[in-house]
This record gives C-alpha cells, sequence and structure tokens, in this order.
C-alpha cells in the first residue's frame, strides 16, 4: 500500500489517470487497451476536450485529418486516422470494414476536383474491406474497392479496385504481387468490440441517425 502511494504522489498525473479512469464513462479506454486500435486517454483529451478532430465517433490522432466524418464508417477495432499524419477524406463517403489497420501518413480520398472546373467536386466512395491493412504513407483514390485481407504495401498509390481481396498489393499504381490463401486468413474476434467509442452492440442505431456508408 505504501509502495503504491509514494508511485502515485511521485508523479500526479498518474493519480489523476487512475482517479478518472475509475470513472464508468471511461470504460471504453480499459475494455479497448488489448486490442489493436487501444484508445487512450490523451487521444481523447486531444480530440474531445482541445477539439481535434472532435466530430469523429472513433479516436483520432491529433496530427491526422478527418473531413466530413459523417460520411465515414468505421468498423469495429477500426479507426482511420489513429496513427500520426493521416488525411481521411470522407466527403464522397467512406466504408472501412472490420479490424482493419491503417498505418500513419496514410491518405484516403473520396472525392476529387472536376478535370474542367477545380470548383466542383466528383464523390466516389471508397469501400475498404474487413481485415485489411493499409502500410505506412499509402493513398487510396476516390472509387476504390478493396477486399477482405486486402494489404496494401507502404508507399503504393491504390487507384484501381481489388474487390476479390485476400492479396497484397504494392506499387504506383497499385498492382497485385501477392495472393493469399483465405484458408490461412483468421477471422477472429475482440472480447470486448467497439466502433470507435460507441459498443458495437450500440453501433447500428447511431449509424442509422447519420446515415453513414455501409457497403456488403
Amino acid at each position: 500500500m505504501k509502495d503504491r502511494l509514494v508511485y502515485f504522489l511521485s508523479n500526479p498525473l498518474r493519480l489523476i489517470r487512475a482517479v478518472i479512469l475509475k470513472i464508468p464513462y471511461f470504460r471504453f479506454i480499459s475494455e479497448n487497451a488489448e486490442n489493436q486500435n487501444p484508445i487512450t486517454l490523451e487521444v481523447w483529451f486531444f480530440q474531445k476536450i482541445l477539439g481535434y478532430n472532435r466530430g469523429a465517433y472513433w479516436p483520432v490522432h491529433r496530427t491526422s485529418t478527418v473531413n466530413v466524418p459523417s460520411r465515414i464508417y468505421a468498423g469495429i477495432d477500426t479507426s482511420p486516422g489513429l496513427m500520426p499524419g493521416c488525411y481521411i477524406q470522407g466527403h464522397g463517403g467512406i466504408h472501412i470494414g472490420d479490424y482493419t489497420q491503417i498505418a500513419p501518413n496514410v491518405g484516403i480520398i473520396s472525392a476529387n476536383h472536376d478535370l474542367h472546373d477545380s470548383r466542383k467536386h466528383i464523390h466516389d466512395p471508397v469501400y475498404v474491406g474487413k481485415y485489411c491493412w493499409i502500410g505506412f504513407g499509402a493513398v487510396i483514390l476516390p472509387g476504390v474497392k478493396l477486399g477482405d485481407f486486402t494489404i496494401v504495401g507502404a508507399g503504393s498509390v491504390v487507384t484501381k479496385s481489388f474487390e476479390k481481396g485476400y492479396c497484397v498489393i504494392a506499387g504506383n499504381p497499385a498492382k497485385e504481387i501477392k495472393q493469399l490463401d483465405d484458408r490461412e486468413c483468421h477471422r477472429f474476434k475482440n472480447t470486448n468490440e467497439y466502433n470507435g467509442y460507441i459498443r458495437a452492440r450500440d453501433f447500428e442505431n447511431f449509424s442509422k441517425k447519420l446515415n453513414l456508408l455501409k457497403y456488403e
């Protein structure tokens, strides 16, 4: 007991954090601690208190930018922009499936300028399946559809769709460089399932209110 008291008093922030995490509202932090996209108190503070990407219903790093989060469907344990330096542009609609991982500096763009009038935008939804992995610095352009278990190599520019999934793509423009055996691909489940800050069991009603883009 004495050792614990010394531990907290040596750094008051530890004590404050320990007290905060006892509050039932912050249950999502402890219940996501072991997930691939853990939610930290620091990310929540910068996002919800200081206002960095406040409109997103999932955790987003303060150095990332998310535009029009109401047009973005983020699946279970999927947080586009949680890693630093991402640009997630949801004007045309984005769907990202469950358990998909997105590395730092990734760009996902769902609308582009009209070739003849840059004041106009052409919307074209982006769909990314479940259990995908988008590597560092990759860019996914409007209209692209990626099937489940698509791995996008670092620095790739994805200009066309790979709807069947179960593949590794890389390059500029991205091309398939390896096929995956679907029998070896593991569709795991988290013990505590959350869509961002929202429990998965409550998310369907939430998504209907926002009319989030969903693709099956």
